[in-house]
């Protein structure tokens, strides 16, 4: 079964616009799991500019699926995950002024410095995902680096995806059975929506987890936060 994390950070940029705490975010949070949500992820930046660092410790006590906070591991990032102790920590590779996360790691170059961070969140039993590319060395670098999963950086097939090309699939599901071969749990996520998720959860072995938040969100400003939860719930399963 393939579980379902919502992104919240949208609802932070909502609130933060204005200042109060409108809407609630940990009410938020709390709601999706009461409709079925089965993980809340957060991806929290340096800038703060939609989930803040004190977010992270706020839902701590809230959540009581899966807990997944993503993030570039610069120290504080690192600080951070290691005191809430969240279910997972995914490490995105992402600039400071990034708009939205736009590649994977390089896990050949950066394998030094990701073993060293996954080694120490593993001691704290942390489970460790790492967003990559879906490119068959850097699934190789990732089982090197011993994460225990990879999330699969999914905006490419996306955009392929709405052109009608439904062959940009195929590098995804091999590097995903190439993951399972190593002994590596598979994740995915970006710009996943209701239109493709369902042929994306389909064409990919072993898919554990999709983190979903801007397409979600963005969908429930028509259909409903919980009605939209559980689309995805239904195209999952």
């Amino acid at each position: 079964m393939t579980k379902l994390s919502v992104n919240i950070n949208k609802i932070a940029t909502l609130r933060n616009s204005r200042g109060g705490n409108t809407p609630d975010l940990l009410q938020v949070a709390s709601d999706i799991e009461r409709f079925g949500g089965e993980g809340i992820t957060i991806h929290p930046r340096p800038d703060e500019r939609h989930i803040r660092y004190q977010d992270a410790y706020d839902l701590k006590p809230i959540v009581t699926t899966e807990y997944n906070i993503e993030g570039n591991p610069i120290p504080k990032f690192i600080e951070l995950v290691l005191a809430v102790k969240p279910t997972q920590v995914t490490l995105v590779p992402d600039a400071e002024d990034a708009i939205t996360s736009n590649a994977g790691w390089d896990t050949k170059k950066h394998e030094d410095f990701l073993k060293e961070v996954i080694s120490e969140f593993k001691r704290n039993d942390i489970r460790t995902s790492i967003f990559v590319d879906p490119v068959s060395e850097m699934i190789e670098g990732a089982a090197i680096t011993a994460a225990d999963r990879i999330e699969l950086y999914t905006e490419e097939f996306a955009s392929e995806y709405a052109k009608g090309n439904l062959k940009a699939i195929l590098p995804y599901s091999t590097c995903a059975q190439q993951a399972i071969d190593l002994g590596i749990g598979v994740n995915a996520g970006h710009d996943l929506s209701l239109d493709n998720i369902q042929f994306f959860k389909e064409n990919i072995p072993g898919l554990l987890e999709v983190s979903i938040g801007h397409a979600l969100i963005s969908e429930s400003i028509y259909l409903g936060l919980e009605n939209v939860v559980n689309m995805y719930l239904h195209r999952l399963k």
